[in-house]
């Protein structure tokens, strides 16, 4: 009885190991986006301010995630007006709507790397994307494209803003130790 207990602890703790929830780290992770500007012009940016839960191993799929959330008001254009207005009620509505998140439901080995599958949530749409991505040194590099109407982020800006928005995911984990 006792060597079944221990085998079993055994068993439990090496699970644990390997499942160990992995932290973000805050320097050099990010989501990089894209979005035309007048049809004539291009607006670049980032979010760098990440939370949340990822538990990667390329050995387990089934029982890896992510969970992660960006704080909406850490867009970043280099440019503080334009910023400002991104943040007002037309676009994010950060006052309300404080994160964009996006929580994993399967994760899947493709030819070219993984794809993520689950929820992306931006304001008070909540939307069923898949993200293609790599996994080399301890950094995830993933991209989408996405209709930003489809999330009523400036759904009256007309022809002034792009609906496509193409957005790059570099996140970064420190390893388990």
């Amino acid at each position: 009885m006792t060597k079944n207990i221990y085998i079993f602890l055994l068993t439990l703790m090496s699970v644990q190991l390997t499942f160990s929830q992995q932290t973000i780290q805050s320097s050099g992770s990010k989501v990089k986006f894209k979005v035309s500007n007048m049809a004539f012009n291009t607006v670049e940016g980032t979010f760098n301010d990440f939370t949340g839960m990822v538990s990667f191993s390329p050995k387990d799929l089934n029982n890896s995630f992510f969970n992660v959330c960006i704080s909406a008001k850490s867009i970043n254009t280099e440019n503080e007006k334009r910023d400002k207005h991104l943040r007002k009620e037309d676009f994010f509505y950060t006052e309300k709507y404080t994160n964009i998140c996006f929580k994993s439901s399967k994760i899947k080995k493709t030819t070219n790397g993984y794809t993520a599958f689950g929820e992306l949530n931006i304001k008070d749409v909540t939307k069923e994307v898949s993200i293609p991505f790599t996994f080399i040194n301890n950094t995830f590099n993933g991209s989408l494209t996405l209709n930003r109407n489809d999330y009523n982020v400036g759904p009256n800006s007309g022809f002034m803003v792009g609906k496509e928005v193409d957005v790059e995911i570099i996140c970064i984990i420190n390893p388990i130790k």
